[in-house]
């Protein structure tokens, strides 16, 4: 009798241990809340997103984050690793949601929740400055080509090789900032990346770098990446609201402007990425 009142009571305690901590699970946007903390992963080295300049960690994702933790009425903390072990982190629970950001894609879509857009991520060439082999994207048929190891532009750049009469010689970087190390040395030809980003290297970096125009990716965008399950719901919906209204009262636009020089005309949602 004694032992069934016991093993009554383990599976009672089993029970409310499990309850509370679903409870807690399903609630997350209330313990952000509670902690007074977004938890946000990204990789700072991906300008003009994030970076790190003189020692600071900056860019519109900072900028942006800023603003949406004053909505959600939360302090952001930042936690830097190689973009590889990002999605990794996020799954793991390291943080609540990834800056990044990461290009929309369909796959991606159907393991994670997108927020919405925070700029156009269509990709394109960046080239050594007077380099006049490189002209039109088409030109990089048998050269050798740097891009960013698991990235949408990595997968991009190589169904563009297929098309060509020469594939590329695709050289893959742990981060965008060696690939631009090594553009500047001569030891690759070119860097595949967003229009965005190379903008904006390209203009920092004036006599050294030169976008090659037109972009030859499928037009697409950047989003801010979170877990796709009823546990993160409130939150991302949270956040969603945050940015929307951010993008609604013109501080999107602003930042864009501070950190591409222009804004993008962005959709609210993206329901079907091009690839």
């Amino acid at each position: 009798m004694k032992a069934k009142s016991l093993l009554t009571g383990l599976v009672g305690a089993s029970f409310l241990l499990g309850a509370a901590f679903c409870a807690h699970a399903a609630d997350t946007l209330a313990a952000v809340k509670a902690a007074g903390t977004l938890k946000v992963g990204t990789e700072t080295a991906f300008a003009p997103f994030d970076y790190i300049d003189a020692g600071e960690h900056t860019g519109l994702n900072v900028d942006l984050f800023a603003e949406i933790g004053k909505e959600l009425g939360v302090k952001i903390e930042w936690v830097a690793l190689p973009w590889d072990g990002v999605f990794p982190a996020l799954e793991a629970g390291k943080f609540d949601i990834v800056a990044g950001p990461a290009t929309i894609t369909k796959k991606r879509m159907e393991r994670y929740r997108f927020t919405p857009p925070i700029a156009e991520a269509t990709i394109a060439i960046l080239k050594k400055a007077g380099d006049t082999t490189i002209s039109k994207p088409e030109d990089i048929a048998g050269k050798t080509i740097g891009v960013g190891k698991a990235t949408a532009q990595l997968d991009q750049l190589k169904e563009f090789s297929d098309t060509l009469p020469t594939k590329v010689d695709v050289r893959e970087y742990p981060a965008f900032t060696e690939t631009y190390a090594d553009l500047a040395a001569g030891r690759i030809a070119g860097v595949a990346n967003s229009l965005p980003n190379i903008a904006f290297v390209a203009s920092q970096r004036k006599g050294t770098f030169e976008v090659v125009l037109p972009p030859f990716g499928k037009k697409s965008y950047f989003g801010f990446i979170g877990l796709k399950d009823a546990d993160h719901a409130p939150l991302m919906d949270a956040i969603d609201a945050a940015m929307l209204k951010i993008k609604a009262d013109g501080r999107m636009a602003e930042l864009q402007k501070k950190w591409f020089g222009a804004s993008f005309d962005t959709p609210d949602a993206v329901k079907d990425p091009a690839f």
